[in-house]
């Protein structure tokens, strides 16, 4: 029997998605009426709570969906990339180029839920594991290929994605330098941080 796609239903769910992604990274969690996004998508609350239980699941569901879309552009980046290592730079520099170009919603994934308390937190650190993973991934096996020494993958990529984040709240707080012009430097030193100093004095020659 053929499943039966509800392309209405859909439709309308990614309308709301598009609305509150718009509307909480301007005016944040609590300061963004569930009203105000009912009134972009010509829905009253009812119907935006028939496809969001909550103002909290639609807030994380826009969180999941960003999340989605950064991912993807993680992948296409590590697929095309010469090298593993060459890979794991790749994923940071997505992220970071995707984040700077859209301010509102760097603010949205790496600020505007603290105040929500554990539930955001959990979800933030969540997001963060999966690209930490996928960090993680390319330096294995640039490891397993000989591009780096043995060290451990694991928390190195904790170090790549904790400096990317301080760079980005930096520039979102502080109006401090942008983060793709702070970037060539910082993977400078990624790299320099996992490979010999003789490798790279090698290279270097």
């Amino acid at each position: 029997m053929p499943v039966v796609v509800n392309t209405t239903s859909d439709k309308t769910r990614h309308r709301i998605l598009d609305a509150a992604e718009d509307v909480f990274a301007l005016k944040g969690y609590h300061d963004a009426p569930v009203e105000e996004i009912g009134r972009v998508t010509s829905l009253s609350k009812g119907g935006i709570y028939f496809h969001f239980p909550s103002k909290e699941d639609l807030f994380f569901a826009v969180l999941d969906r960003l999340a989605r879309r950064l991912e993807s552009r993680v992948n296409r980046a590590t697929a095309i990339a010469p090298t593993h290592l060459a890979g794991a730079e790749a994923a940071i520099e997505a992220v970071v180029n995707a984040l700077a170009g859209k301010r509102k919603l760097a603010r949205l994934l790496l600020l505007q839920g603290y105040s929500m308390g554990n539930s955001f937190q959990q979800t933030r650190a969540r997001i963060f594991n999966r690209f930490a993973g996928m960090i993680e991934r390319q330096l294995n096996l640039a490891v397993e290929n000989g591009e780096l020494p043995p060290v451990d993958c694991k928390v190195a990529a904790r170090i790549w994605l904790g400096a990317i984040s301080e760079i980005l709240i930096h520039w979102l707080y502080s109006e401090g330098p942008s983060p793709e012009d702070t970037l060539p430097a910082l993977l400078k030193m990624f790299v320099n941080s996992l490979t010999p100093a003789q490798a790279r004095q090698s290279g270097d020659g």
